[in-house]
């Protein structure tokens, strides 16, 4: 039994109605987001994938692995991505204090410049998301969640499962997320394709989240 939703329910949007979890779907766009990078090889194969199909998506950086990757962090950039923040060494809100937590992420912003910030786990306590505008020194700072997830991080789901999830649930305007990592790559690697094939055929556009 999976603990976490494909699809994110409406009641939990509208419990939280100060988080994103959509993008404006004018023109039939949606908007791919890849979580926990940037890596050395997975991350540039996604961005060829992304440039075969002309499409623009966001990539929400772990700060440590943007110090250890920073040619990575200026292709993301050079190629028109969007980059969000996602803290410096992906730490749980649930489990981490409010002042510890909102640390991590001034950290992050000290090597990401970016006004969207995505909680790893999608987990955040109300104490840390009242503080993540100052902690990011960006005062319209937003916090991103999504609509559709790929559960590309979960063995138990293939490649094609991945796809599926996606492909059965994007609407126009849907955040869909992927991760950029080792863990995912099994998943990743076969999915991705698939969904971007599936996608544009359907007549989907690929955008990048700026300004939510």
């Amino acid at each position: 039994m999976h603990r976490y939703f494909i699809k994110m329910p409406v009641f939990v949007k509208r419990l939280f109605p100060r988080y994103v979890w959509e993008g404006p779907g004018e023109g039939n766009v949606v908007y791919l987001t890849f979580d926990d990078g940037p890596h050395p090889e997975v991350t540039p194969w996604v961005l060829d994938q992304l440039r075969v199909f002309d499409a623009q998506a966001t990539f929400f950086c772990i700060g440590n692995n943007v110090v250890r990757h920073p040619s990575v962090m200026d292709r993301i950039s050079a190629e028109g991505h969007g980059i969000g923040n996602h803290t410096y060494d992906h730490v749980n809100g649930w489990k981490t204090e409010p002042d510890a937590y909102l640390a991590n992420v001034r950290k992050a912003a000290s090597v990401i410049d970016s006004a969207l910030f995505r909680p790893p786990y999608g987990r955040i306590r109300k104490a840390q998301a009242r503080g993540i505008a100052e902690a990011m020194g960006q005062p319209g700072a937003r916090i991103v969640l999504w609509d559709v997830l790929s559960a590309d991080f979960d063995a138990t789901y293939s490649p094609q499962q991945c796809a599926d999830n996606v492909l059965r649930h994007t609407v126009a305007g849907s955040i869909i997320v992927f991760h950029d990592s080792v863990k995912a790559w099994p998943n990743l690697s076969g999915a991705l394709p698939l969904v971007l094939r599936g996608l544009q055929e359907r007549g989907f556009r690929f955008g990048a989240l700026a300004g939510v």
